[in-house]
């Protein structure tokens, strides 16, 4: 098996119903759907150990290609193939890459205040609440751009449009889970809408998938990514 458990490297199993379960690592015990095969269960802190690394990556970077800077926080030692740290990359890299591009935001308080949202997303929620974290991110993002508030009236419909859209397009392509596809599709989205929606200009680039080896579930061919495509 490929990255499975981060303990024993088997594979996961979701549960109907949630049961008490212990860290592995830090001995928290909380509810949860998720463990391995063999009862293991690290909690979402854990699983995003290091995360706090990306503001130091985000502020020296001068990209405006938030895909290019997403792939450079995918490289850090914290990041896995699956897992919610993927929650708060995508915004983490938007910010950054509309900030370069020329969006009006105090970068570092908005890369505390997506670290704060993200990590409120749990591990499962793509599969347990019909919303991928990494579509919820991009409309985090939209929602920290335009500083909207549950009172607000244009940045309210925005953010809703955003995460709309994207959790649209991973539904397209559907599932099994890949946090790598679904944060692609999200990002790609999302360089597209504040285009139209605030004239700022990301950049992107065409993107073939280097993750795949690591992926249990890969759909292949099926992923607009995978490099039979290209």
């Amino acid at each position: 098996m490929k990255e499975e458990c981060l303990i024993c490297g088997a594979p996961l199993e979701y549960l109907e119903a949630d049961i008490l379960m212990e860290c592995e690592i830090c001995h928290k015990k909380e509810n949860s759907k998720t463990r391995c095969v063999h009862g293991h269960y690290v909690c979402n802190e854990c699983h995003t150990q290091g995360l706090d690394s990306i503001i130091g990556v985000c502020l020296q970077e001068t990209s405006k290609d938030p895909v290019s800077i997403l792939e450079k926080m995918m490289d850090l030692p914290f990041c896995h193939m699956h897992g919610p740290e993927h929650h708060v990359m995508v915004g983490a890299a938007l910010l950054t890459a509309a900030k370069n591009a020329g969006a009006d935001l105090d970068l570092r308080q908005a890369l505390a205040e997506i670290i704060n949202r993200g990590k409120c997303v749990p591990g499962g929620s793509c599969g347990f609440w019909g919303a991928c974290g990494a579509g919820i991110s991009s409309g985090m993002f939209i929602s920290i751009l335009s500083q909207s508030t549950p009172l607000s009236n244009e940045p309210f419909a925005l953010s809703h449009l955003m995460t709309s859209r994207s959790l649209a397009r991973i539904g397209e392509i559907g599932g099994p889970r890949c946090c790598k596809r679904d944060s692609f599709l999200s990002i790609l989205c999302a360089v597209d809408f504040v285009n139209e929606h605030f004239g700022i200009e990301m950049e992107k680039h065409e993107v073939i998938c280097r993750y795949s080896p690591q992926n249990n579930q890969c759909i292949g061919k099926r992923c607009p990514f995978s490099r039979a495509n290209h």
